[in-house]
């Protein structure tokens, strides 16, 4: 069968300046020059309620630094704050880490929205890995007291966050991603009490997990791990909350893109070992989910209480049917400013699915002038975004991150490098579900 002849793309039209920035280079350059001495001093403005808030996090009273913690994620969201983040990095950090040990369920939350925040204005380097050493241990014990759907959601997507920027090897990926998974599967000692998670609960850990999916090698992974994986997303498909199949939907998908299934398969298929039942039993898995994504594709409605998500539901399980069954990934151009921002696989997708719900009113803001998102979507905005944010990085962030020979380019560059292998790899011929292992 061939492709659809139309594909759909998603066309997000996310800043609606362009058709009037038409103006010419020596008149921006003049006005650009005019407003140096007024933006320095916005930003000493803005650098003195950053500071206020921050003095504000030693406050006894709770409602104090929730209230400090919202000015600081505002802030965060609207400018990329280098050089706040400079002078004071290690006493934001370790103040939103005493907020997420002490804090109120709110205050939680907000801590750990402004600790990813804060992983992503530094990118990668050593700052990043300090965030992810010092906080996955806080975060773990937060996530073990008390099911708020707020702060759980908040506490998972800050670990996500944290190690997609500051993980280094896929052993901490791998041991980040377990965290999660057992927050629907604890592990249950004699004085431990299963408790049922809500819909946002598990959608956020699917969410998550799948996030982190995204940078591994799944093909690596422990085949058993894959498979009570795999039969579990299968289940969520049958859930009447609608995000929980939307956030299953895009975790098989994925996982169906790397080849893992397909995999597995085969090793059990050729195995002397007894291994003939396994084989048999991931056929199975297939045909279900096969069948399961088909129905959700055409839904009547009746599942899920939220008529707006029922288009948005059908839309991608025609995605992924169509990936299932062809083998073709759902592309999409998203615009910022003038240029596109564009996704050809299910891992690109994800990704910036992810990013865009954490980062919400930011992201436009953060896809025109964080570098380290640049980097992640080799994403090139138009350089009149760029020549204000250039004007506040520090003289040690320019050393620290445009200079080719530096530690932190370095390490980017050959992180980056592999991921993009990692997707590149993922598009090379198609998952056909439909199709026997023998005729494959």
């Amino acid at each position: 069968m061939g492709k659809r002849s139309s594909q759909r793309k998603n066309a997000a039209m996310l800043d609606s300046d362009d058709d009037n920035s038409s103006v010419s280079s020596t008149s921006t350059m003049r006005s650009d020059h005019m407003s140096v001495s007024g933006t320095e001093e916005v930003q000493l403005e803005k650098d003195t309620l950053l500071d206020e808030a921050l003095d504000a996090l030693y406050e006894k009273r709770g409602s104090t630094r929730e209230k400090a913690l919202s000015s600081i994620i505002e802030a965060f969201n609207n400018t990329l704050q280098h050089q706040f983040v400079e002078k004071k990095f290690a006493t934001l950090l370790h103040q939103c880490l005493s907020s997420i040990k002490r804090g109120s369920s709110r205050e939680i939350a907000l801590a750990s929205h402004a600790i990813g925040l804060l992983a992503l204005t530094v990118g990668y380097g050593e700052n990043s890995r300090e965030i992810l050493e010092e906080s996955v241990a806080p975060i773990s014990q937060a996530l073990k007291s008390g099911f708020d759907d707020s702060k759980i959601a908040s506490l998972l997507e800050c670990l996500a966050v944290i190690t997609f920027v500051g993980g280094n090897d896929p052993e901490e990926t791998e041991r980040t991603m377990q965290i999660m998974w057992q927050i629907v599967h604890p592990k249950l000692g004699s004085n431990v009490v299963a408790t049922r998670p809500s819909a946002p609960i598990i959608t956020a850990m699917v969410s998550a997990w799948s996030f982190l999916l995204t940078t591994m090698d799944g093909c690596s992974l422990d085949s058993k791990k894959w498979q009570q994986s795999i039969s579990y997303f299968s289940t969520l498909l049958d859930k009447d909350d609608r995000s929980i199949r939307i956030a299953a939907g895009e975790a098989l998908a994925l996982i169906l893109e790397t080849g893992s299934l397909e995999k597995f398969s085969s090793e059990a298929k050729g195995s002397n070992d007894g291994s003939r039942e396994e084989y048999i039993h991931l056929q199975g898995l297939k045909g279900k989910i096969l069948n399961q994504v088909r129905n959700l594709s055409v839904e009547a409605g009746g599942k899920g209480s939220a008529k707006k998500d029922l288009t948005s539901q059908r839309n991608l399980f025609k995605d992924i049917l169509e990936f299932l069954e062809y083998g073709y990934c759902p592309e999409t151009s998203t615009k910022i400013g003038g240029e596109s921002l564009k996704t050809s696989n299910w891992s690109q997708l994800i990704q910036l699915n992810f990013l865009k719900h954490f980062l919400g009113g930011g992201f436009v803001k953060h896809m025109q002038e964080n570098e380290f998102l640049h980097d992640v979507f080799g994403f090139t905005p138009k350089r009149k975004y760029l020549s204000v944010a250039e004007h506040h990085i520090s003289s040690t962030d320019k050393r620290m991150y445009k200079s080719p020979n530096s530690v932190v380019n370095k390490a980017r560059t050959q992180k980056l490098n592999k991921q993009r292998m990692l997707s590149e790899g993922r598009n090379v011929g198609h998952y056909a579900v439909n199709v026997d292992d023998d005729e494959v």
